[in-house]
């Protein structure tokens, strides 16, 4: 559920459809959802991501202290650079993500996923001790999401100059980082343009300037790229959903949950692995996050849960899914639909799907000898 605190209205409303879940807020399309992800895709239109939330951390010791506090490097960082981090518990789940942009030489922009900025503040703030660093939530500021900053998108419509500008070279390897899993195939990235709220709503938005969040979540689910409100539950750790690949860095050390990522990635293998699915698309039927999905057919074993789905304007009907590690790489799939009928019944559909990989198992090479007592 969104923050009531916050009044959050949609920058368009002329044909908006709003969305669901943690997008409920903001809309899921205006009315021409394929078309809107074509010029999403070209580069001529945003994504209004009004719901994602900003903290700024500022002080003396801001990038010293989120060093030593999350799973990145940010001391020594240049003003204007970009990351992704992870807080983790001392037992390795992922409990937070965000994006940081260094905004200043003593301040650093977080953005976060819907409704998560409250929890990483308290964190957060339990861990400030005697570190010269302030707190402060910028609902001051918006989010717009495009393939280009949005300055660049949209140059006609005079844009105010951004307070920040994320983006990452995805799928590259950040430094101190590991792939777990192939590239996508044909990634697109993303960037992130932080700009002052009022000033963008006082803007003559039109149709055109605008795609959905459909159109944003199809790009993010073929980028094979995981979100805190989809893809993370209370089990993951950070080697299920690739995130050792930006988010975590593998060689800083002193971060909470270090031994687990340290033990997985040397000795062990992730308990799940996150895929993409390609699905059936003859019955026309939408999934849905939430749904089982089973080895081979209906009958067939539950094996992970669908995370996010979408129709994308080239590969069609799509979705992420975190299943259990040991379901074969080529294995078919079936994925549940819950369908309510006009008398409140709910019945279940099953869909085929097909697998793209995401996560593999590591090699470790040959193990060292041990000494037998």
């Amino acid at each position: 559920m969104l923050d009531p605190s916050r009044d959050i209205h949609p920058l368009l409303r002329t044909g908006a459809v709003l969305g669901d879940g943690p997008d409920a807020a903001v809309p899921a399309h205006y009315g021409a959802p394929l078309r809107e992800q074509r010029r999403l895709l070209n580069h001529r239109a945003v994504v209004d991501l009004g719901q994602f939330e900003v903290l700024e951390v500022s002080g003396a010791d801001a990038r010293t202290w989120l060093t030593t506090t999350t799973s990145q490097v940010l001391a020594g960082t240049p003003v204007g650079s970009s990351s992704s981090l992870a807080v983790l518990s001392p037992t390795g789940r992922v409990e937070h993500l965000a994006s940081a942009v260094i905004s200043a030489e003593d301040a650093v922009l977080l953005v976060l996923d819907a409704d998560c900025r409250a929890g990483l503040r308290k964190y957060l703030g339990m861990m400030r001790f005697a570190a010269r660093v302030e707190l402060t939530d910028r609902d001051d500021l918006r989010v717009l999401g495009a393939l280009a900053p949005a300055s660049e998108v949209l140059p006609e419509l005079g844009l105010p100059e951004p307070a920040a500008v994320w983006s990452e070279p995805w799928p590259q390897v950040a430094p101190g980082g590991i792939a777990y899993g192939p590239d996508p195939e044909d990634p697109v990235g993303a960037v992130l343009t932080v700009l002052d709220a009022a000033a963008l709503a006082d803007l003559p938005w039109k149709p055109e300037h605008l795609a959905g969040m459909t159109s944003w979540e199809a790009l993010r689910i073929a980028d094979h790229r995981a979100r805190a409100r989809r893809e993370v539950d209370e089990r993951s750790i950070p080697h299920e959903l690739d995130l050792l690949r930006t988010t975590v860095h593998t060689t800083k050390g002193c971060y909470r949950g270090q031994e687990t990522v340290a033990k997985v990635l040397n000795l062990g293998q992730p308990p799940r692995r996150l895929v993409m699915l390609h699905l059936d698309g003859s019955q026309d039927i939408p999934v849905a996050p939430g749904g089982e999905v089973r080895l081979e057919n209906s009958d067939g074993k539950v094996v992970g849960t669908v995370t996010s789905a979408a129709l994308h304007a080239d590969l069609g009907p799509i979705a992420l899914a975190v299943v259990r590690r040991a379901v074969p790489l080529d294995a078919g799939l079936s994925v549940q639909v819950l369908m309510s009928s006009s008398d409140g019944e709910t019945t279940a559909s099953w869909i085929d799907a097909s697998q793209e990989p995401i996560v593999l198992s590591r090699e470790h090479g040959a193990r060292p000898a041990t000494a037998r007592l």
